[in-house]
């Protein structure tokens, strides 16, 4: 299946090869992996959380852009952090009445499975994964060396 991905996206940049901007394939590659990381992180934690008696947690969309955004700004210093957190629960809360906001960030785990064990790990993550919310959203991004970078906002 990736192969033939590949293909397609090699085809596509010959038709369009009068362009101005040529096409990276490693960048398409990385982006669809990190999606996939993501849908992966997000099934993961919902089944642990089903398993221990807590509801599933609903997909928002406003939580991932500004998962998003905090991915991009923890590339941006090369370190994970929460910088600003506060700000953007703020945010949260007043653009869709969320009650309580909380986040999970890490950095250079290798899949969603990795990240998660981690987070379950410490006993600070492995709360809010835990907690009384009801919606969630998690963004993986990479960075220019590979790394993959993990922020989940979680809301109720």
């Amino acid at each position: 299946m990736r192969t033939q991905f590949v293909v397609l996206v090699l085809f596509v940049c010959t038709l369009a090869s009068c362009t101005k901007e040529s096409l990276n394939t490693s960048n398409i590659i990385e982006a669809e992996n990190a999606k996939e990381v993501e849908l992966e992180l997000l099934r993961v934690v919902n089944d642990h959380r089903i398993a221990i008696g807590q509801p599933e947690l609903e997909y928002s969309l406003v939580a991932y852009e500004y998962a998003n955004a905090h991915n991009d700004y923890m590339i941006s210093l090369g370190d994970i952090n929460h910088h600003n957190f506060s700000s953007r629960a703020s945010k949260i809360s007043s653009q869709i009445g969320a009650e309580f906001v909380a986040e999970n960030v890490a950095k250079d785990y290798d899949n969603a499975t990795d990240a998660f064990q981690g987070w379950l790990n410490s006993s600070s993550h492995k709360k809010t994964m835990e907690g009384d919310f009801t919606h969630t959203a998690v963004s993986v991004k990479i960075n220019d060396t590979g790394n993959l970078y993990f922020t989940q906002i979680f809301f109720r």
